[in-house]
């Protein structure tokens, strides 16, 4: 007797696809490509680089006007080999399709800068290694945060813009030796601009270790002169809660604890706007307002922490290869005005 104890609607397999023919990489093709790619495609590799993934929402979100729009460039830039993609396994429906850089896409880039493809530390294995990292959701999640902030400043009437979005690796490369945020940004809205680093928690790392890491920021913030807020998502508002306990302990246990403005919000399903009115600071002596703040107001609240006229310096020694690509502008060049450009 055959038997098969599992349910039809649990048989959630992908429907084949149609294999998709893709150009080889030789030095013909990237002749090719000089002719095709366009000034948003070029940024979308630099975005690509420098986020290491972003699925296709967060591609629409950050630079094309629909969906169809958004899938008619994509095919072509995966043909092209500009661009690779996956599609993880999710327990129920479909997961959306994650998009990484691809070997054309990286030489392309490499030789607009005037670098050697190979000094830019660009594997093929390495950018679609992403797939099976146990980091990939939480690399997704900080990278929707501020794509979320790129489609605000977009808007057609939009007073906030996203100014600056340095990535973990980034962040990591400048201010290892110190401290290790998820994301630096800056948003300016209302003739109002604030600096930040970004601790994106999904409930997995444990508070005290969260919490530790104010300590760290106490110590860039005194190496620099720069007193820059760190905002912390988390995912739930039972997790806010008890995050907010020990942030709260930890701060008053810092020497100096006005050099780390510290701001909570939770990422309840439907509330995905960062720059509203969402943000809990933890109040100290020298920051009391009671209620959630929108982003922009963090910056009247802690005039002390007003971003100079650039990024933060680096605290840490620079390896000539490790930047040797800037981090690109966080709001994508304008659209082609050809009806054929896509």
């Amino acid at each position: 007797m055959i038997s098969n104890p599992t349910p039809q609607r649990a048989l959630r397999g992908h429907m084949p696809q149609r294999p998709t023919p893709r150009a080889a990489t030789t030095g013909e093709h990237h002749a090719q490509l000089a002719r095709r790619l366009t000034p948003r495609d070029r940024w979308l590799t630099r975005m690509l680089y420098e986020h290491k993934v972003l699925t296709s929402k967060q591609i629409i979100e950050l630079c094309y006007p629909s969906k169809r729009a958004a899938n008619h460039r994509l095919r072509d830039l995966f043909t092209w080999r500009v661009v690779d993609r996956f599609q993880p396994f999710v327990n129920k429906g479909t997961a959306p399709m994650h998009y990484v850089l691809d070997i054309a896409g990286a030489v392309a880039l490499a030789y607009e800068d005037g670098l050697d493809p190979k000094k830019i530390g660009y594997r093929h294995e390495d950018a679609l290694g992403i797939a099976y990292s146990l980091r990939l959701a939480h690399t997704v999640g900080i990278n929707g945060f501020f794509t979320s902030l790129v489609a605000l400043s977009q808007q057609p009437c939009a007073t906030g813009h996203l100014t600056a979005w340095w990535s973990e690796l980034r962040c990591l490369r400048l201010f290892g030796d110190m401290v290790r945020p998820d994301a630096y940004g800056r948003w300016r809205e209302d003739g109002r601009e604030i600096e930040f680093f970004l601790e994106f928690d999904f409930g997995t790392e444990a508070l005290g270790i969260l919490s530790s890491k104010l300590h760290d920021y106490e110590k860039l913030a005194t190496a620099t002169g720069i007193s820059t807020p760190v905002l912390v998502w988390l995912p739930t508002n039972s997790r806010e809660t008890s995050a907010r306990s020990a942030l709260t302990t930890t701060l008053a246990q810092l020497d100096r604890p006005e050099l780390v403005p510290v701001a909570t919000t939770a990422g309840v399903a439907g509330e995905r706007n960062p720059a509203a009115a969402r943000w809990l600071p933890i109040s100290t002596a020298a920051s009391r307002r009671p209620g959630r703040l929108r982003l922009a107001e963090l910056a009247q609240l802690w005039p002390q922490a007003a971003p100079p006229a650039a990024p933060p310096s680096p605290a840490v020694s620079i390896r000539e290869v490790s930047l040797a690509l800037s981090a690109p502008d966080p709001l994508p060049p304008p659209q082609p005005t050809s009806n054929f450009g896509r």
